[in-house]
């Protein structure tokens, strides 16, 4: 039964969805903080964001490993996907995720349909434009696939305010949006052979590296400035997000000119990891005390 779990685990990606759920998470706090909205009242409206976001994003992982298998025995982190094993029936796992998007919006709606329709767009765009157009065709498909996991702090604002034009919601959808480039280029690099072998045109696989570092840094750039869009609501956030920006950008400087590439690589994935928790978990902290103080 445990292994049975483990290949569904895998085959709607469950790691996506705890790490999309963290960013979801911290824009509904701070909504519920700017906005000045009561926690209690709003407990259903968390309940569903949550467990809907956890569907759709579930459905969404798994509809892209049902598209990529051709590519995805290919390469060795992801030649034993259940749904290139065939552990798991191909007709099963499209019916699952089916249901899972279809009750995941229905969750969505019960919030806000906003909610849902942000929730439709991030599946879209990931299963679409990203895996089925761009994936496979050109350089720029981390830019677009970025789309959709950003879509989870929109969804979280969303689901308990109907205005997302806050500037601090779009700092946490960019910051999303940004923090994937250099995240995905040093996943990238790393798999670089992987990635290769299934010709899929990651852009240190069609450019090099030096490009890929250059791109990096300019992103790292527009990330750490993005922090000022935290100014409206708190200096502090602001202050935590330049901070954790700037060390970042110093990491990817000196590590690129210290190191060998697939080693600055590393350094950056796992210091991506830890940007984007303690971005997040400081959001979600400050939220709560200051819901809950004032």
């Amino acid at each position: 039964m445990r292994n049975y779990l483990d290949l569904w685990a895998k085959t709607v990606k469950t790691g996506i969805i705890k790490s999309n759920l963290i960013p979801m998470i911290a824009a509904l706090m701070l909504a519920l903080y700017t906005y000045e909205l009561d926690f209690v009242e709003n407990i259903p409206n968390i309940i569903f964001a949550f467990l809907g976001s956890a569907l759709i994003i579930g459905a969404a992982g798994a509809f892209n490993n049902l598209y990529d298998r051709d590519i995805d025995i290919k390469m060795h982190r992801t030649k034993n996907r259940p749904t290139v094993t065939g552990d798991i029936n191909i007709k099963l796992v499209l019916t699952v995720a089916i249901v899972m998007l279809i009750v995941g919006l229905a969750l969505l709606a019960l919030t806000t349909w906003l909610a849902a329709f942000l929730g439709f767009l991030g599946v879209f765009f990931y299963v679409v434009p990203y895996t089925m157009w761009t994936k496979r065709r050109t350089i720029w498909n981390t830019e677009v696939g970025s789309i959709s996991g950003a879509m989870p702090p929109l969804i979280g604002w969303a689901a308990v305010s109907p205005d997302i034009w806050h500037p601090a919601a779009w700092a946490l959808f960019i910051i999303m949006v940004i923090w994937q480039m250099p995240h995905f280029y040093a996943i990238a690099i790393r798999k670089k052979d992987d990635y290769a072998a299934a010709e899929i045109p990651m852009l240190p696989v069609v450019k090099g590296i030096r490009r890929t570092y250059i791109q990096t840094n300019v992103y790292l750039i527009i990330l750490t400035l993005t922090s000022f869009l935290f100014a409206p609501i708190s200096w502090g956030l602001t202050l935590v997000s330049f901070i954790l920006g700037v060390i970042w950008l110093w990491l990817s400087f000196v590590g690129y000119h210290k190191m060998e590439g697939k080693t600055w690589a590393n350094k950056m994935f796992v210091y991506s990891l830890f940007f984007m928790t303690f971005e997040f978990a400081t959001v979600i902290i400050y939220s709560t005390v200051a819901i809950f103080i004032s």
